[in-house]
């Protein structure tokens, strides 16, 4: 018993690790770590690893002691060593002393003295990033997760020491995601238990900072003073997170982000989610965009009925985002973006007409602000652009399609879901939707017009021309000119005026195989589209400016010799509308039609390149500016135009010939026929669309129908044989047969709306005998009874009587029968 008292009250007969240990603690803890000390450590550390566990248990039982007796000198001592200790072995042994180490760093964040807790977050920082050697399975981080998360939500009294314990707590988070995010052995850093504390931890600090803006995809250029704000350092942070996370990571990384803004109601403000976003996808795997954008896009609808400034910051978030992800923003879901987006319009809309979010205004329902609604559908509009951009030529024209389809026509089934808002909502749907198709058209740029704009794309688009609404007829013109301009002239016929092409500097291509094929399927559409808008008594200053540009984009992306003629045919015909006092037109619109005309003849004939073409035009425009100024663009599209009471007597020098524009034209080789054929516009079932169609124009369509199926013409002809010559003809004869039936039409159209009532009543009385006549022998041949297979007999009078007979009593022949 005295011998081993003695061995324990001996230093020297204390094992020698112990021994090693104290000896690197001084006397005065002022005087630091004893280096010398330290080195016997660390060289004994190395050379006998096996100990390396019992002298982490040591020093971590020293250190619990001095800080339960407030010695936090020798605790700064104690971490000092383990952290060189650390930094210094790599054996196999690691493990247990990391345990120790661990246990330590725990203790000290559990202290309530911000140093300590700033002294344990460092050493913790600093083992994070050591590489270990060998993995370990027993592990855990939970603890240190939760503990830095609170750190950085720290209420400290003081502030600089609040901000201290939060950055702290910033470089612990750093810390724990560097040492399990690529680590599989580890608990997952990315599952929502951790997520939802990591995050919003960041974003808290994020927000707390000064509200400045993510300036570029990386912060590696701030300075050291940016270094250490907590902003900075919480935006490093925050990046390095989402740059390691893996396809599948992305959701519950984004998942914390919207909650947080959700409670804390960031989304009105739209500045944080913006930068928060920002921050996401210029930190994210390009490839992993889409994610996010289809997150955003759950959110949204998520938050369907919440209120309209909610949703507008959303939106703006998705604007933004989709800017960012350019070409991977939409993802292999390409219809359902414009899909979502284009409900969530209409949504809006009928949010706004009905007041309610349940179409309702009972007590207790959620008022909605219009003023709010109107500028969610602003953003939704210019976010259906941003993706629009960002999609190649051929997915655009799909875009475009589709936006088409849900667009509610006149006449015709809806293809979207009836609203509870009447005609006014309908009228407001399709004006947010041609907004929408504005968007996307802007900047289009296609070599082949005929599959960027098919037929199931511009006929319905043509279609809205006809409505009465100004301002629907507006933003189909603004389509139109966006889809037809193709090297950017568009800008350059803003302003409808009498000048020098020269001036304009006009980019003028060569006429394709392809636009060629396009003018001459659809050509006489939009001429005759572009006629009756200088028709409607609503058009406006605006109108007829853009009537002007879309004549001249015609003449200079997609015009021919053939097309050409039939510009000037069509101007002709539009000076003889402003002359003509059946239409019923303001003098204002008559004016403009003829200032249109005189400006778009001045731009074609320079065009043309024909000298005398020109000089009677520039005779005839010399002529108004001395006697009509009113005629001309100059006198009619300003703000105060200069017109008289009355439009009358307008005659002579005045007007452009149309025999004198054949005769010169056709000495430069030009069709003079064709010249010398007035434009009567086309009438076709379009105009079904059309509020203004007379009794007249309607009897004339069905009686044309009729007149084609008429049994008078049902003569049966000779097959003809089909040779090269047969469809070169067919095709070259094409354009005369057209304006043989159009002039048919003309006179059908005219022999209705002239010959008395009793003529019409008669004529039609007789078509209808003759096809119940017609019908009659129809069903004369094929309603008879069936023959039986026993034959006929005979009757009285010598005719054939079919009668029936049993089954059993039939004859079939042999091969029948088995």
């Amino acid at each position: 018993m005295y011998i081993f008292g003695v061995c324990g009250c001996c230093g020297a007969l204390r094992p020698r690790y112990k021994r090693l240990v104290d000896n690197i603690f001084p006397e005065d803890p002022e005087d630091g770590l004893v280096k010398s000390n330290m080195e016997k450590l660390t060289f004994y550390a190395l050379s006998a690893p096996e100990k390396l566990d019992r002298i982490g248990a040591y020093l971590s039982e020293r250190l619990s002691r001095d800080v339960a007796r407030h010695r936090y000198g020798y605790v700064c001592i104690a971490m000092e060593a383990l952290d060189q200790l650390l930094m210094a072995c790599h054996c196999q042994s690691i493990n247990l002393f990391v345990e120790s180490f661990l246990k330590m760093v725990r203790k000290l964040l559990e202290s309530d003295k911000p140093s300590l807790q700033i002294l344990g977050t460092n050493s913790f920082v600093k083992f994070a990033n050591i590489e270990e050697d060998t993995p370990s399975y027993h592990r855990s981080y939970d603890f240190f997760v939760s503990r830095f998360s609170e750190m950085c939500h720290s209420g400290y009294e003081d502030p600089d020491i609040r901000t201290k314990i939060r950055m702290a707590g910033i470089k612990g988070l750093q810390g724990v995601v560097r040492k399990t995010v690529n680590d599989e052995l580890q608990a997952n850093i990315w599952d929502p238990q951790h997520m939802d504390k990591i995050v919003p931890s960041l974003l808290f600090n994020l927000q707390s900072g000064e509200r400045t803006e993510s300036r570029s995809p990386s912060p590696l250029q701030a300075t050291e003073k940016e270094k250490e704000s907590p902003v900075e350092l919480t935006e490093r942070c925050f990046r390095e997170l989402l740059g390691r996370a893996a396809y599948g990571n992305i959701k519950n990384a984004v998942t914390p982000v919207l909650m947080h803004l959700d409670n804390h109601r960031l989304w009105e403000g739209k500045t944080f989610a913006v930068r928060c976003f920002k921050i996401i996808m210029y930190s994210i795997q390009s490839q992993h965009s889409h994610l996010v954008i289809q997150q955003l896009l759950g959110h949204l609808d998520a938050n369907s009925k919440n209120s309209a400034t909610v949703r507008a910051g959303i939106v703006e978030v998705l604007l933004e985002a989709a800017a960012i992800a350019a070409s991977g923003s939409v993802g292999p879901t390409v219809l359902e973006v414009f899909n979502t987006l284009l409900r969530h319009l209409r949504l809006s809309v009928d949010y706004e007409l009905t007041g309610s979010y349940d179409g309702s205004t009972n007590i207790g329902t959620k008022i909605i602000k219009a003023h709010e609604e109107r500028q969610l559908q602003e953003a939704v509009i210019r976010t259906i652009g941003s993706f629009a951009n960002t999609l190649p030529t051929y997915q655009r024209s799909e875009v475009m399609l589709f936006i088409m389809g849900k667009i509610p026509v006149p006449g015709v089934h809806l293809t979207l879901p009836c609203t509870e808002s009447g005609p006014e909502g309908t009228r407001m749907i399709q004006v947010m939707l041609l907004k929408s198709l504005v968007q996307v058209t802007a900047g289009f740029q296609t070599t082949n017009m005929l599959t960027a704009l098919p037929s199931s794309f511009l006929e319905p688009l043509l279609s809205f021309s006809l409505t009465e609404d100004p301002a629907i007829r507006l933003l189909v013109l603004q389509i139109l000119l966006s889809l037809i301009d193709r090297h950017d002239n568009r800008p350059k016929f803003s302003n409808i005026s009498i000048s020098d092409i020269s001036v304009l500097k006009l980019k003028v291509d060569k006429c394709s195989r392809q636009d060629n094929l396009f003018m001459k399927k659809h050509s006489q559409q939009l001429y005759r589209h572009i006629y009756l808008g200088c028709k409607e008594e609503s058009s406006g200053r605006q109108h007829y400016e853009m009537l002007f540009a879309l004549l001249g984009l015609l003449s200079v992306e997609l015009a021919n010799e053939e097309v050409v003629v039939d510009l000037i045919r069509l101007a002709l015909a539009l000076q003889d509308l402003a002359l003509s006092t059946d239409e019923g037109l303001p003098v204002y619109n008559r004016c403009a039609v003829h200032a249109l005309a005189a400006a778009y003849l001045n731009l074609i004939c320079q065009l043309t390149t024909v000298p005398a073409f020109c000089q009677h035009i520039h005779e005839v425009i010399e002529v108004r500016q001395k006697e009509r100024p009113h005629l001309l663009p100059e006198d009619v599209f300003i703000d105060n135009p200069k017109l008289p009471s009355s439009l009358e007597k307008v005659e002579g020098d005045v007007l452009f010939l149309q025999s004198k524009i054949t005769e010169v034209l056709g000495g430069s080789g030009y069709n003079t026929e064709r010249l010398a054929t007035p434009y009567v516009p086309q009438y076709t079932d379009e105009d079904r669309l059309s509020k203004r169609k007379s009794i007249g124009e309607t009897i004339s369509l069905q009686v044309e129908v009729e007149s084609r199926n008429s049994p008078e013409k049902e003569e049966r002809t000779p097959a003809e044989e089909i040779t090269f010559e047969t469809l070169k003809n067919a095709i070259v004869d094409s354009v005369g047969m057209e304006e043989q039936e159009r002039e048919r039409r003309r006179q059908v159209v005219e022999k209705f709306q002239k010959a008395p009532f009793e003529e019409i009543a008669a004529h039609c009385g007789a078509r209808a005998t003759m096809l119940q006549s017609k019908l009659n022998q129809i069903f004369e041949i094929t309603i008879r009874p069936p023959p039986s297979p026993s034959g006929t007999i005979s009757s009285g009078y010598g005719q054939s009587q079919s009668r029936s007979v049993p089954i059993y009593e039939m004859k079939f022949p042999d091969l029948c029968v088995y």
